[in-house]
């Protein structure tokens, strides 16, 4: 080895992987420097990379060099690849902390440091944590663990108004919460049905996942329905149709709900526990989309009026529950005004 060799500062590379993609699956440069590598360390023993890196050949210790070590071991030009441990005990930081005080001394020539990440976080990762924390939460609490269909079935209506009011106050904080407690709602529920009906055991196939017969069904399922769903209903995206503006692609919409719901009536599907308004315009709605002429009911209640309001608010293209929804919010604002008002001053 030349003099000019054996100075070389050498490399020190942090290999990090993500926990939510299968163990063994490395990219293409993460495994290259780990076969080239003079070192590989780790000071997780149980770290669920290295059997996979045994497999392949990969030779790696089970211990945990300081930061001054660790740049002796990259003398002469070494390469040192450290393998951060699963679990982040902590020992990582230590070694990043201590290396980053070498460096910051001037008083010792560090190696190269380098982070390769091996794998990536896809989107939607993060989903995965999710579904694992719900699975851990119904083991282990006992609330949770004790709930039913039917015992949260209030809270994905609050959760769902609450999403409502956050969209409305233009807050991207206060929505991106709502949107998680709606999608806790959805994971919670999948997680109960994952157990089946209570009282009947899921029939098992071969391979250990249940038929469908008893009515459990997971997450995955959930999933797997709704991105057949979208596929099928958006031929003007994943198939060979096409469609140029709003108009065309509802009305793809509706023909393929059509054929799927092969419902008996256009009244089928619309749920009548929703508010009143939001009923009336929906109903209106499929009968105008069916072409059917149907005259309104009449009576001396203030329903009736109400519901022809509805249905005219339908006809032009007004949501009206979220227009009323915005003038009483409007109304809101002046009772608070008018509460905040000295005595005597008109409105108060």
């Amino acid at each position: 080895m030349t003099d000019e060799a054996s100075a070389a500062p050498g490399r020190i590379v942090l290999l990090t992987a993500s926990h939510r993609v299968a163990p063994g699956l490395l990219s293409w440069p993460a495994w290259r420097t780990l076969h080239a590598a003079d070192r590989v360390v780790c000071a997780d023993a149980g770290h669920p990379q290295l059997p996979y890196l045994r497999e392949a050949g990969v030779t790696v210790e089970h211990t945990a060099p300081g930061a001054q070590d660790l740049v002796d071991a990259c003398a002469g030009g070494r390469t040192v690849v450290v393998i951060p441990a699963a679990d982040g005990d902590g020992t990582d930081a230590r070694l990043t902390d201590g290396l980053a005080r070498l460096a910051g001394s001037g008083r010792v020539r560090m190696p190269d440091l380098e982070l390769l990440p091996g794998s990536y976080d896809l989107p939607g990762a993060r989903l995965l944590d999710l579904v694992q924390v719900m699975d851990r939460i119904r083991n282990e609490c006992p609330w949770s663990s004790g709930q039913t269909h039917e015992g949260l079935a209030k809270y994905a209506i609050e959760e769902a108004y609450e999403l409502v009011e956050a969209i409305e106050d233009g807050d991207a904080d206060e929505l991106r919460e709502e949107l998680g407690d709606v999608l806790l709602q959805v994971v919670f529920h999948a997680r109960i049905a994952q157990e089946g009906p209570v009282g009947e055991e899921e029939e098992e196939g071969d391979d250990g996942e249940g038929d469908g017969k008893s009515g459990a069904f997971s997450i995955d399922d959930v999933a797997g329905t709704i991105v057949e769903k979208l596929i099928h209903r958006h031929p003007h995206v994943f198939g060979d149709e096409s469609a140029d503006t709003p108009e065309e692609v509802k009305a793809h919409w509706l023909r393929m709900k059509a054929v799927e719901k092969r419902r008996a009536s256009v009244t089928d599907g619309v749920p009548l526990g929703q508010p009143g308004l939001a009923l009336t315009a929906k109903l209106a709605s499929r009968a105008r989309t069916a072409g059917l002429e149907v005259a309104l009911p009449e009576g001396e209640s203030i329903g009736y009026e109400l519901l022809a309001l509805a249905v005219r608010a339908d006809e032009a293209g007004v949501d009206p529950e979220t227009a009323l929804r915005a003038a009483a919010r409007v109304y809101r604002d002046r009772i608070l005004a008018a509460e905040r008002a000295p005595e005597g001053t008109p409105g108060a």
